[in-house]
């Protein structure tokens, strides 16, 4: 009932928003107000999950088609947790974003961003293939209309663009989930059968990566992520592009061992890539968000290697850094938010020189960019860290790859916090702008305090993402 309740309580909140005519205040403080009560319930699931035993827990289960083996089931697996927890507070810190900014048609923005929500949790505890292509694809509409409606001048290309790749992407998995339901029997994700078909893995993998996105299927990152509003974005990059990390760890490894093991090195390869031409592309990048977008685009490229390292030490680190990244991409996308509102621009040139006047600011982006670009001791550090031991089975160059992709964020990173904070005030900064509000502290500085948890305690996350778990690859058993 529990996890159900983590389904129902962003929908019940997103009927009561655009069905009830509050007022505008009113209904933006509800939103949220329903958001925390997700982060709630996710502790209180939290709490009751047992990390000693694994598996799946907190389940609940209801026949929809006997006949077909589909059914209403969801559950908790140790990683899947993890996943649900950085979604809900970064879906949290998105909707208190939009209510301290009063955004316009508050109605319908907020029931847009918690459907969005119970979409997204609804991925990561689906038990069932058909349940989890409902909820996958879900996410598309209100996103598209959130793009499409608040967005920046170019959002019409922007959903166009996003629209036709993930529509492309949802064709294929609709296609791999028909195949593999029917050929199975079943379309049950706790079913213990496998399928050695490689054209079916193809359909899961690509929707995957698009969805990712992981290079060469990115093309639709760049305009969606520059102009989404900016807590859309940070959702976008920090929880929605994590529902591939599910989908692969939960799908594509234990339902196709055979053809994710016979394609794995293309898919490290693709990834290596996608990891190398993000860094550098956020590194060319003459804007924030630009910089944040090809960051994050290059951090799912080095979390994927680490799910087809097919090493348990990979899998952990790349949950650790799919959690870790969801946190630090949300923060720095408020963050750009926030400079935004006070420069009217995110354009590198045009500012610099903020640190002075502005502490609360300057030490909140030093410490965000210091975790981002993985300093030693970072959680962002042991993920990666983690990754690269865990990929150097398959080859040790791609763990200099890795290496060399920590020097390449430390470059852009640094980049970023210098035209921020220390270099001269460029045209768009002006000496009234304002250091961080109390209400803009109250959303950034929970992520930051998380991070510096994980950066603590790393094991907290890649110790108990598979408890009593064989990842695929080490022995017969692969990852339930």
């Amino acid at each position: 009932m529990l996890t159900t309740s983590l389904i129902l309580v962003p929908l019940i909140g997103a009927l009561i928003v655009v069905v009830v005519p509050l007022p505008r205040t009113t209904t933006a403080g509800l939103s949220f107000l329903v958001a925390l009560l997700e982060v709630g319930l996710w502790i209180v699931a939290a709490g009751r999950y047992d990390f000693a035993d694994g598996g799946l827990q907190l389940g609940a289960s209801r026949q929809w088609v006997e006949s077909l083996g589909i059914s209403y089931s969801v559950g908790f697996y140790g990683y899947s947790l993890w996943l649900t927890g950085a979604t809900v507070i970064v879906c949290a810190a998105a909707i208190g974003y939009a209510l301290w900014i009063g955004r316009d048609r508050p109605r319908a923005y907020h029931a847009l961003m918690l459907f969005l929500t119970a979409a997204v949790v609804t991925t990561f505890v689906a038990q069932d293939l058909l349940l989890f292509y409902i909820a996958f694809e879900a996410m598309l509409i209100p996103l598209y209309v959130l793009v499409g409606v608040w967005g920046g001048e170019r959002r019409l290309a922007a959903t166009l663009t996003f629209v036709v790749y993930t529509m492309a992407g949802s064709l294929l998995m609709l296609a791999a989930v028909v195949a593999f339901g029917v050929t199975q029997g079943t379309f049950s994700l706790t079913a213990s059968g496998t399928s050695d078909n490689t054209w079916i893995f193809l359909g899961f993998a690509i929707a995957f990566a698009i969805k990712a996105p992981i290079f060469p299927l990115h093309g639709w990152l760049p305009l969606a992520y520059r102009e989404a509003p900016v807590e859309v974005a940070a959702v976008l990059s920090g929880v929605v592009s994590k529902t591939a990390v599910y989908g692969f760890i939960r799908i594509a490894l234990p339902k196709f061992p055979e053809p994710a093991d016979d394609l794995s090195g293309v898919i490290l390869v693709l990834a290596a890539a996608g990891l190398l031409y993000g860094s550098l592309l956020a590194f060319r990048s003459l804007d924030l968000r630009g910089i944040v977008a090809y960051s994050s685009m290059a951090q799912m490229g080095l979390i994927t290697m680490g799910i087809f390292a097919f090493d348990d030490l990979g899998l952990g680190g790349a949950v650790l850094q799919s959690v870790a990244h969801a946190l630090i991409s949300a923060s720095m996308f408020l963050l750009v938010g926030m400079v935004e509102r006070r420069c009217g621009t995110d354009e590198l040139d045009a500012l610099g020189g903020m640190a002075r006047g502005r502490p609360v600011l300057a030490t909140i982006v030093l410490i965000a960019g210091m975790i981002a670009l993985a300093v030693p001791g970072s959680a962002t550090f042991a993920g990666e860290f983690l990754i690269m031991a865990g990929v150097y089975a398959q080859g040790w160059g791609y763990s200099v790859i890795v290496a060399l992709a920590i020097v390449l964020a430390a470059m852009y990173m640094l980049r970023a916090i210098s035209a921020i904070l220390h270099v001269k005030p460029g045209r768009a900064v002006r000496d009234e702008a304002l250091d961080l509000r109390a209400g803009e502290l109250a959303l950034v500085l929970p992520l930051v305090l998380i991070l510096l948890v994980l950066s603590v305690w790393p094991a907290l996350v890649s110790d108990r993402s598979f408890p009593g778990q064989t990842p695929v690859g080490t022995s017969t058993e692969v990852v339930p």
